[in-house]
């Protein structure tokens, strides 16, 4: 599995119709994984689509207010976003196969996600310099493949890269053993825990807190 942003990678958001068959058939699915920089925003956009993900996000909302984020829906968002990455700031992590973008994770320095400050049940748990996971998008095609888990790894690897010591999620707990796709878009716990994650706290039945330490001693 390839991880190093260094390593080349094509930018085309839409993979060879043939390419993209073979890789949704086949028994083993090789992913490549890069950082969202400016030459990969026509990737982004493409794997989004005409809805930012679901409902206009644009994975912006936990970098802002509720009400920043309800007036900024759809385009709004999308510009916020952009600006960000043009900004040189690395919002996330992109998974590919055939080419093209199947996979998104959101990792960035905790600190980066003001939603999660003024949430009761996301609070910070103790003064530690956390990097914090909190979305997650996969082209449907690819669901249900481990895309999750290795976005996730990759993100560990990515966070370790810049310092990181520590990696926390927010994955949702299932309350019927499943649940629709568009509600697990912080993960769930069962792909966290084959990552190497460890649950920490709970404050609340559906919403277990993780943790992973992205860099090994020695």
């Amino acid at each position: 599995m390839k991880t190093k942003d260094t390593e080349k990678t094509s930018t085309s958001a839409e993979p060879p119709a043939r390419a993209v068959a073979g890789a949704i058939g086949g028994e083993g699915l090789e992913l490549e994984f890069r950082p969202l920089t400016p030459d990969r925003w026509g990737d982004f956009e493409a794997l989004f689509g005409a809805r930012g993900a679901c409902g206009g996000c644009w994975c912006m909302f936990f970098r802002l207010t509720r009400s920043e984020f309800e007036r900024g829906k759809g385009d709004g968002n999308r510009a916020a976003m952009k600006a960000l990455v043009d900004g040189g700031e690395v919002p996330g992590i992109l998974a590919y196969a055939a080419g093209g973008p199947v996979g998104w994770c959101a990792v960035a320095p905790r600190g980066r996600y003001s939603a999660l400050a003024r949430s009761r049940v996301l609070a910070p748990l103790d003064a530690s310099p956390v990097w914090s996971v909190v979305c997650f998008f996969v082209d449907r095609r690819f669901r249900r493949r481990g895309v999750s888990e290795r976005l996730l790894r990759a993100a560990c690897d990515w966070a370790a890269g810049r310092g990181a010591d520590t990696v926390e999620g927010y994955p949702t707990e299932p309350k019927k053993g499943s649940m629709p796709d568009v509600f697990a878009y912080m993960g769930l716990p069962s792909a966290f825990a084959r990552a190497g994650f460890s649950e920490v706290a709970r404050r609340s039945p559906q919403r277990p807190i993780v943790r992973r330490r992205s860099r090994v001693e020695g």
